[in-house]
């Protein structure tokens, strides 16, 4: 495995075993490594956060990319801006548009938030019983960070036959070879 990948599983949806893997491999697992080492997409990975960049992201980027997955849909849920893959909802805009919600395994979201805590944190008692974890867009570091968390929720909202016919995003990820109908 790549210096920088934590995991490299599969859970049969194309997705591998970590969610760190998706942000980019930045971040702290519970357990386990803390990722350092290459980026996907090429680029080092100099850290320091949020610190020292030029731009965040945006509401619009994140309408963007979420719009470019496949079958996704734009719709409003309580008032605010949500995106949905098979009519489940992978991603929602706060009314703010300050901050997104993403689906994310509950195991996983006390060692993101605790590695980046800047970033990470859960909207308490909304988002206690649900696998669901609220990503702040100005911490977000630039918007290929964005696209890789907004389709490591993709994956796990869409359908397996969906997600399955779309392998480029499951294993799309510079030496992400654990995951479906990639090699090892």
């Amino acid at each position: 495995m790549p210096d920088g990948l934590a995991g490299g599983g599969s859970d049969g949806r194309g997705r591998s075993d970590g969610w760190a893997v998706r942000t980019g491999g930045r971040v702290r697992r519970p357990g386990g490594s803390d990722g350092g080492g290459p980026r996907p997409g090429g680029g080092a990975d100099v850290g320091g956060g949020v610190y020292g960049r030029a731009m965040a992201t945006t509401a619009q980027d994140v309408r963007t990319i979420a719009l470019s997955l496949p079958d996704s849909s734009e719709k409003t849920a309580w008032g605010m801006p949500a995106f949905r893959v098979g009519g489940k909802i992978f991603a929602a805009l706060a009314d703010d548009d300050t901050s997104i919600g993403v689906k994310c395994p509950k195991e996983e979201r006390a060692g993101l938030i605790a590695a980046e805590p800047e970033k990470f944190f859960l909207r308490e008692g909304h988002d206690d019983n649900y696998a669901w974890l609220r990503v702040r867009l100005a911490a977000v570091e630039d918007a290929a960070e964005l696209r890789a968390i907004l389709v490591d929720s993709w994956l796990q909202a869409a359908p397996k036959r969906l997600a399955a016919a779309h392998p480029d995003l499951a294993g799309g990820r510079a030496g992400d070879e654990g995951a479906e109908g990639g090699g090892a």
